[in-house]
Formats: structure tokens, sequence, C-alpha cells
């Protein structure tokens, strides 16, 4: 019985309301990071919106957004920044973070500005990606294609945008 009355008083402290327990901050702009080896982009900077790629599937973050932790696929990062620009972003791999406070990461291997990508150079890179798939023996090698091969399929494709 005093087990129950125990488990009776925890659950009514928990129901009390989701303020009580479990309160968020919410804000009304997001402070966005964005920054890869190479270029850091965007350093605590408040942002509209921000749309990213993700193994999970491609989705868009807002302010408020819930905190969320994700894994970059290779595709295009874009960034609706508060002047009504948008700029979009290629990325090969990383993270993504989204805090409670509305403050959000990218954390990227490597990117680069859509602009800045020669179409005919990445359709190189993708056919010396594809040979060197067709040719790889050994899980490791052929594991290392096959990412070289996605990254680099996504990269063409960027280029098209």
């Amino acid at each position: 019985m005093a087990s129950f009355l125990r488990s009776a008083k925890l659950a009514s402290r928990l129901t009390q309301g989701p303020t009580k327990c479990f309160s968020r901050n919410y804000a009304d702009q997001m402070n966005f990071t964005f920054a890869a080896a190479n270029q850091i982009f965007y350093a605590n900077k408040n942002i509209k919106q921000v749309d990213v790629p993700s193994f999970s599937g491609s989705f868009g973050i807002l302010p408020n957004h819930v905190p969320t932790l994700a894994v970059l696929r290779p595709g295009v990062v874009t960034v609706y920044e508060d002047e009504g620009t948008s700029k979009k972003i290629f990325v090969s791999s990383g993270t993504i973070t989204v805090n409670e406070d509305s403050s959000v990461q990218v954390l990227a291997e490597e990117a680069h500005p859509i602009e800045d990508i020669d179409g005919s150079a990445a359709r190189q890179v993708l056919q010396e990606a594809q040979s060197q798939l067709s040719t790889a023996s050994g899980d490791v090698a052929k594991a290392e294609a096959a990412i070289a091969v996605e990254v680099a399929e996504a990269l063409v494709l960027a280029a098209g945008n």
C-alpha cells in the first residue's frame, strides 16, 4: 500500500502541468552556427529557418523546434536569413544539434556554397568514385568507395540546382 501511495504522489507531481516538471524556454529567433573544417559560414547569427538533409529524412528547423540531434547526409543545407535571403551550402556529412534554447549548430565535415561547385568537375569526381567502387576489393575499400559515390552523387545533384 505504501508503494502505491508513493507512486500516486509521484504521478500527481508529474501531472500538475508540463511547466511544473518539464519546462522549456521558447525563443522568437534562432541563434545559428554553421561550421566546417574548411570554413565558418555562420557564427551565432539569428536566422528564420534552416533546412537540412539527414539520414532520418530532410527536415526544416524553425525557432522553437523540438531539441534534436541528427546526422547529416550528403546534400544541400538551405539557410533562410532574417533579411529574407537564402543561402544553399553543400555538405558531405556532419551533425545537426537543436538545443532547448532554440540555438542550432550544424557541424559539417566539408561544406561549400553551391555557387562554387563546378558541375563538370562534380561529374568527373562521380565517374572516378564509380570506377573505384567497381574495382574495389575488400570490405573496407568497397565501403569507402560506396561513400565516395554517395557524396559525389549528391554533389552532382547540388551542382544542378
